[in-house]
């Protein structure tokens, strides 16, 4: 069952259409080491990764907001992502905003720049190269509380 979803995660990624037209900003994507660099210099990291992805490991100190959710219909944007984005940003904060792999977070990063955030970029490679690269997890402590 897990193989079928992962299966099906990255066909929606293929399908999913990503257009630029010419009134959108432009996505700057930076690779793990600039984002490192950016985040010991003061942005804050946007991990729009699931809330189950999260726990299993993030970037440290970093904000998490789905900005899509698995659903038995397949995955589906977060309808209240703007909206909870502003309640912990303002738009002229410094974001780094990160997934699993630098897919959903350029979609997140083009919705921020859109919404005029003014300092944002995308984490090119997601979590899945800031692991490779050996910098710095939390991973959350499993809960052992007996039922």
């Amino acid at each position: 069952m897990k193989n079928c979803l992962v299966i099906f995660y990255c066909i929606f990624l293929l399908l999913l259409p990503f257009s630029c037209s010419s009134s959108e900003a432009e996505v700057v994507t930076v690779d793990v080491h600039a984002a490192k660099d950016l985040l010991q210099s003061g942005h804050r990291f946007l991990d729009v990764r699931t809330e189950e992805e999260f726990k299993k490991g993030h970037v440290e100190n970093a904000l998490n907001i789905p900005y899509m959710f698995f659903t038995p219909e397949g995955m589906e944007k977060n309808p209240k992502f703007m909206e909870q984005v502003l309640s912990d940003c303002n738009k002229e904060d410094r974001l780094v905003v990160g997934c699993q792999c630098g897919v959903r977070s350029a979609y997140a990063t083009t919705d921020l720049l859109n919404a005029d955030f003014k300092n944002v970029c995308n984490m090119g490679g997601g979590y899945i190269d800031w692991v490779k690269n050996g910098f710095a997890v939390k991973k959350h402590e499993h809960d052992h509380t007996e039922l």
